[in-house]
């Protein structure tokens, strides 16, 4: 008689972290590009459509790269950090610490740091939030209103970025502490020492990809503007 299968564990679908602001001030910017290189290429004379093309090119790639493409997408194994130019992939047992200050970081354990493009840290935002937490706090000197400030006593009451932070470690420690207890099992059996050592360095593993469908038709609008300029 066959043991019966337990039950595989439940997948969940990827949280997803962006900035609503870049989100709502590229797509007016591609808006106002479009509308007015459109306009030379159809209307301009002599070299001012070729012109516009290439500044089409090179700007459409870039704005959309700075503000419609970062996006922090997590779920309970892993994080993928989708930036401008790059997507870096990592479980959560890489990652060391996040950090908050004046950027959004994250740090590997071996020292390596990656910006969370799509979570800017407002200073007045998290300044409010603090001034907010202070006004409840009984005997603080100091009126929290560093950029540094720790308002996670209340959560309703922190600035966006520090809640996204908040929520990464959470992920972060669950995942850290589910890992340890399967170690802790592993290691009660020598028999599974050296799948444990295997799956340790693949967990460590960190994945970096350039988006190269934004960086080539950038750089190739950027030389066609250069060759445009020197021929003229």
């Amino acid at each position: 008689m066959t043991s019966p299968t337990p039950p595989a564990e439940p997948t969940y679908a990827d949280r997803t972290f962006r900035s609503p602001a870049g989100i709502v001030g590229g797509v007016l910017l591609l808006l106002l590009i479009c509308w007015i290189g459109g306009d030379a290429v159809f209307r301009g004379h002599g070299r001012v459509p070729w012109l516009a093309l290439a500044g089409l090119l090179t700007a459409v790639p870039l704005v959309v790269a700075f503000t419609l493409r970062p996006v922090v997408l997590a779920n309970e194994q892993r994080i993928k950090i989708r930036n401008p130019f790059r997507t870096i992939t990592m479980p959560w047992t890489a990652v060391a610490d996040l950090r908050a200050g004046y950027s959004s970081e994250l740090f590997t354990e071996d020292g390596t740091k990656y910006q969370l493009w799509a979570v800017p840290v407002s200073l007045r935002q998290r300044k409010k939030a603090a001034r907010q937490q202070s006004r409840q706090a009984v005997g603080d000197p100091h009126g929290r209103t560093s950029v540094h400030a720790d308002v996670r006593d209340d959560m309703s009451r922190m600035a966006t970025a520090d809640r996204t932070m908040a929520d990464l470690r959470e992920l972060v420690e669950r995942a850290k502490t589910k890992a340890g207890a399967g170690s802790g099992k592993s290691s009660d059996s020598s028999a599974s020492s050296v799948p444990s050592a295997s799956s340790a360095a693949s967990a460590s593993s960190v994945s970096v990809r350039w988006a190269y469908e934004v960086i080539a038709p950038a750089v190739v609008g950027a030389v066609l503007l250069v060759v445009l300029f020197a021929t003229g």
